[in-house]
């Protein structure tokens, strides 16, 4: 299953914020992360954009795991390189020990040709729900 996949995220090389994964059926992922010391852009034009009260890391986790769990296999599709190194440390659990996930690839896909606006910029679920309509739009 093809999962598209968008993160926020405290300034360049900063920590998560919030992450979303998104299938091509509508289905989706959605959490939120505390963000204790927010760089003044963020502050302005990231965490108005939430819209979903931050959770503890390891209920993010349990959460991402029984998402990844609903499918038999996974694709994840994302058009930032930063959003795919989120993704693969969020898989991390704890010392040499990582989530058990179905098969698993990730792609970063960057083809602008047909983009769709998201329909609240900085907000990783409709830029999530965005990158899914450009990429389909594309594939068709």
């Amino acid at each position: 299953m093809n999962l598209f996949l968008d993160c926020e995220f405290n300034g360049f090389g900063g920590e998560l914020i919030s992450m979303a994964l998104v299938d091509g059926d509508g289905n989706y992922f959605y959490e939120v992360l505390p963000c204790l010391e927010p760089i003044n852009w963020v502050k302005e034009n990231v965490l108005p954009m939430l819209d979903k009260q931050p959770v503890q890391p390891d209920v993010f986790k349990k959460r991402l795991m029984h998402f990844l769990g609903l499918y038999p296999e996974v694709h994840v599709i994302a058009d930032w390189p930063e959003d795919l190194a989120l993704f693969s440390r969020a898989l991390v659990v704890g010392f040499g020990s990582c989530m058990v996930t179905p098969p698993l690839t990730m792609q970063l896909w960057m083809d602008r040709t047909i983009p769709v606006n998201s329909e609240r910029p900085h907000n990783a679920l409709s830029d999530a729900q965005a990158l899914a309509k450009s990429y389909l739009l594309i594939s068709q």
